[in-house]
Formats: structure tokens, C-alpha cells, sequence
């Protein structure tokens, strides 16, 4: 029962990063391309953060790595905040903060 749990907290997580990271527009290919261009301003500085993360978990652990559907839900836990600041910068009017 709790992998069955952990499998559907894992997709529902990518499908909610997918969902911050999404910038409707006026019409589907315009909507898009402004994702795609969302994902590539932000993927960088997210897979960073994780990397960076993940090796401090695994240097506090004695060594002991982290299994990969850790290290993506640790990945899109950070994407959902870059997309909400993102979000929230652009909404505002404000240049863009990456």
C-alpha cells in the first residue's frame, strides 16, 4: 500500500511542478512555446539547487546515496518554487529574477 502511495505522491508532484511551470497565452502554441521557454530559463538553476542539495544529504548520511526518485522528487519540489517566484515576478510586472 505505501508504494502504490508513494508512486501517486511522486507523479502528482511532477504534474503539480508541470502545472507552476505552465504559462497560459492567447493560444496553444504561443502557451507552448512560453513553457518551453519557462522550463529552460529555470531547469539549470533547479537541477543546480538539487545537485547541490542532494550531495549535502549524502555527505550527511556517511556516503549513502540517494535513490533517484528522491533526488526527482527533491527536483521538483525546488521547481515548484522557482516557478512560483517566477510566477509571481512576472504577474507583477517586474522583470524576470533568472
Amino acid at each position: 500500500m505505501l508504494e502504490k502511495r508513494e508512486k501517486l505522491s511522486f507523479y502528482l508532484t511532477g504534474l503539480v511542478y508541470f502545472l507552476f511551470n505552465l504559462r497560459p497565452a492567447a493560444d496553444l502554441s504561443l502557451t507552448v512555446k512560453a513553457t518551453l521557454m519557462q522550463l529552460l530559463e529555470t531547469v539549470p538553476y533547479v537541477a543546480g539547487i538539487t545537485f547541490v542539495l542532494v550531495a549535502f544529504l549524502q555527505y550527511m548520511s556517511d556516503g549513502e546515496k540517494v535513490p533517484w526518485d528522491r533526488r526527482l522528487r527533491l527536483f521538483f519540489t525546488i521547481g515548484i518554487f522557482a516557478g512560483l517566484v517566477y510566477a509571481i515576478v512576472e504577474y507583477t510586472g517586474q522583470s524576470p529574477v533568472l
